[in-house]
């Protein structure tokens, strides 16, 4: 079982930058991380939880193999999918990663974890849109939990015909919950820049300067909005 830990990752965009990633928690908690860009990337904030890209602390070949062909001998074993899920995202296969929690939610529907974790999936294989309508299952079941409001704002921002209007929206609800959730206002910065609106954009960044004035992404953030309507 893997702790959660907040750790850097790039992800291609338009904005250049660095994304904060996530781990996979034990019980497979909750979000998912962003596999690394390349060129131009965006930068952006995300919640702690999510599995790490790259992490090698998994098992063997013959060890991953092994819990593949265990999940895939015994699709009524829920631990197991699980098991085989874990693995996939240690050899960033988020495609295998989907098969099993899809197969672990056939068997658990209603297992909160199971539904976050596939939403995670989803995100990682840069399915937004299916994403988007499992994170929005995990919200009917737990409309407090923040991280996820903040992973489903980024669904918003990061598929191929971003809607600005509603990451906007899903992230200032995460901050109703928390002021100083520092993942959404750092995303919530990325959106209204990504938009054009410079305005909010210095506003939300001034707000992140207050919560986490350490911050590594202000900086970047700040060079973002000073770029509106030079192009």
């Amino acid at each position: 079982m893997i702790n959660k830990e907040n750790i850097l990752f790039c992800i291609v965009g338009l904005l250049g930058g660095v994304i904060i990633g996530f781990m996979f928690a034990n019980s497979m908690n909750q979000k998912a991380m962003l596999q690394a860009g390349q060129a131009n990337q965006q930068m952006a904030g995300l919640p702690s939880g999510h599995p790490s890209v790259g992490d090698n602390q998994g098992g063997s070949v013959q060890e991953v193999q092994a819990a593949i062909d265990k999940a895939r001998a015994e699709p009524q074993n829920f631990d197991a999918q699980i098991k085989a899920a874990e693995m996939y995202y240690q050899i960033q296969r988020f495609d295998g990663a989907v098969e099993f929690l899809e197969q672990a939610r056939k068997i658990k529907p209603d297992d909160y974890n199971t539904i976050v974790n596939l939403a995670n999936a989803y995100f990682d294989s840069n399915k937004y849109e299916e994403a988007e309508k499992t994170y929005q299952l995990a919200i009917e079941k737990k409309p407090d939990d923040i991280n996820v409001r903040t992973d489903l704002g980024l669904t918003y921002v990061f598929r191929p015909n971003p809607d600005y209007e509603k990451a906007i929206k899903e992230l200032n609800g995460a901050l109703e919950k928390n002021p100083n959730h520092i993942q959404a206002l750092q995303n919530l910065t990325v959106a209204y820049t990504k938009k054009g609106d410079a305005a909010n954009a210095t506003a939300t960044l001034a707000r992140l300067k207050t919560a986490d004035a350490t911050n590594s992404a202000i900086a970047k953030l700040q060079s973002d909005i000073e770029k509106i309507g030079q192009n």
